[in-house]
């Protein structure tokens, strides 16, 4: 019965995952501790916080699982830089290579064994071993791991076969986030805002985005690199990208025009051709009716139901966490069969709700230390259930914080923020006066699972917000409807989320509307909250009106003007710029 505790770090989304005997104990992102978004530091709250929910101590920690090979990401670096090698640079980079060790043994002060994993191996783990399929294809795509940007390759019980992979600096992952960092958005993090403003546009640079990318044999493709820049640190694209397309690179906070929509909905589609190609070229080398999907890529929705839609494959499973924060899960498992020999399947991953959760006790204790005063529905919670409901109906924005934390990017009904899906007016008010954010942004609708088909063209259950389909029912919902009649569909059903199910329900007792909008609950820039604190804190400096709190409910129109000005005073919005971080540099 191993006890083993999975490590992602030192680029994006650190995370810590820990599995007992196979088993998904904990698992959680350092973002959510540290409040830096997508932070890349050795995740050691993150890791405290898997021990501690496990009742374990670090001396029961049988190995640490590492979710890629240093050495040979050193070996990548290195090369990216000849001919010319600065001796600092090589050395500093040597050390680097060794930092994941160094600090495991002196920071986390664990002293016992520790496994290297392959960075797409683990990709292809965290999808394989939890989508419930006995044997299926598995394809990951991102930017780049140790020297990998794509593979194809097999799972079969408990074996993983990689056979065949796209080598930097050929890469989807970079093409993407190159021409994400040319419309003015952050890379890997803007990429979201990409795909929600490619319907806006119309694909009328598909000549040049297909001048970026040539087609190869099998699962090969090349990127023609005189249009990229890999090298430089403050962008990602050569002076030839803004001449191909024959306009200056956007500014970050910039004026969004149809040059830009037209660029992003272009991008969009070369991605989706591409992926459909290579993933009919796997069906016909595996000839299995399930495919297996992870990496950065495959949180692109849009393509994850063109894939399912116009490729081979009958079936889908995509990691939730499909970034990096996922391969913590997925070296994990990787080292579990290493040592164990075996890997029992347990059906598909059910949920993601594996980080903290807090007792009504912990939030009574909270709220009593403050000058807030809230409804109290301990052992109520048929009427806490009516209250929300009646909010919801009257147009209010209700905050919802309720049990564990969700792994992963997707808020599913953890820490979330929901409305009414029929209400024009939301769409606009939670963008710009809740989150603060770019008005394009569309937002996702959470439905009864047993309800879906009769509103959504999905035709499966889609419990973690992984695929678009278009929106068919008989109800105007405005909220949750994209430009192009589509949306990004979770269901919910009564053994994973019961009193967000129960919730759902009575809203359609009262409305005959199944469906909630359903946003994460944090600001802009900013990750979704973790704690009672930062929930509170995220409500004050929102214009968020109601907060639910496991059995207690805060009333903005009870707060005096005096709280939201102490709070407002003492919390200070973060301000991130836009990361033009290179990949080969990393």
């Amino acid at each position: 019965m191993p006890n083993i505790i999975g490590l992602s770090s030192y680029y994006h989304d650190s995370a810590c995952a820990l599995l007992i005997d196979g088993a998904i104990a904990a698992a959680a992102q350092e973002e959510r501790f540290s409040r830096k978004k997508h932070d890349a530091s050795l995740p050691k709250a993150a890791f405290r916080y898997c021990l501690k929910e496990a009742g374990l101590t670090i001396n029961d920690v049988d190995c640490i699982a590492y979710y890629e090979q240093p050495q040979l990401k050193l070996e990548r670096q290195l090369s990216t830089e000849l001919p010319e090698v600065d001796p600092r640079r090589a050395h500093l980079l040597w050390r680097t290579s060794h930092r994941p060790e160094r600090e495991i043994r002196e920071i986390l002060g664990y002293a016992g064994s520790i496994k290297y994993v392959g960075h797409h191996e683990a990709h292809a783990a965290s999808t394989f071993y939890y989508s419930g399929f006995r044997e299926a294809a598995i394809m990951t795509v991102d930017g780049v791991g140790e020297w990998a940007t794509t593979t194809y390759g097999s799972g079969c019980g408990a074996n993983i076969k990689i056979f065949e992979e796209v080598h930097f600096p050929d890469s989807l992952g970079l093409l993407y986030s190159t021409v994400t960092s040319y419309l003015g958005f952050a890379v890997n993090d803007g990429e979201y805002k990409v795909m929600g403003l490619a319907p806006y546009g119309e694909p009328t640079y598909m000549s040049q985005l297909r001048t970026l990318i040539e087609p190869g044999e099998q699962g090969q493709y090349r990127l023609d690199l005189q249009y990229f820049d890999f090298t430089n640190s403050q962008r990602m694209f050569s002076d030839a990208l803004p001449l191909l397309f024959g306009h200056p690179p956007r500014k970050p906070e910039g004026e969004i025009v149809q040059f830009h929509k037209d660029i992003a909905k272009s991008l969009q589609v070369v991605l989706e051709e591409t992926l459909v190609k290579k993933s009919r070229y796997l069906h016909d080398r595996v000839g299995s009716d399930n495919l297996c999907m992870a990496g950065g890529v495959a949180l692109n929705c849009v393509a994850n139901s063109r894939i399912l839609r116009e490729g081979s494959f009958q079936h889908l499973f995509v990691q939730p966490a499909a970034g990096d924060a996922g391969t913590a899960l997925g070296a994990a498992a990787l080292v579990h069969v290493q040592i164990t020999g075996d890997w029992t399947c347990r059906g598909p991953l059910a949920h993601v709700f594996f980080g903290p959760s807090f007792s009504s006790e912990e939030i009574y204790e909270l709220l009593c230390s403050t000058p807030f005063s809230a409804q109290d529905f301990r052992g109520r919670e048929e009427a806490q259930l009516e209250e929300i409901v009646e909010r919801l109906l009257c147009g209010q924005v209700v905050a919802w914080f309720m049990g564990r934390m969700e792994f992963g990017p997707r808020a599913l009904g953890g820490r979330s923020i929901l409305a009414d899906p029929r209400r024009p007016e939301m769409r606009t008010r939670i963008n710009l006066l809740v989150k603060k954010r770019e008005a394009f942004r569309p937002f996702a609708p959470a439905a009864l699972e047993e309800r879906a088909d009769a509103h959504f063209d999905l035709g499966h259950a889609s419990p973690f917000m992984l695929e678009t389909c278009q929106v068919i029912s008989e109800l105007d919902l405005p909220a949750i409807t994209h430009v192009d009649g589509s949306a990004r569909l979770q269901t919910v059903n009564a053994t994973t989320n019961p009193r967000f199910y129960r919730l759902l329900k009575k809203f359609e007792s009262r409305s005959g509307c199944p469906i909630l909008l359903n946003t994460s609950f944090n600001l802009r820039d900013e990750p979704i909250v973790c704690n009672p604190v930062e929930a509170l804190l995220c409500f004050i400096r929102s214009d968020i009106d109601v907060l639910v709190m496991e059995d207690f409910l805060l009333d903005r129109s009870t707060l005096s003007e005096n709280c939201e000005n102490l709070v407002r005073a003492s919390v200070s919005s973060p301000h991130r710029e836009v990361s033009h971080k290179v990949y080969a540099l990393t």
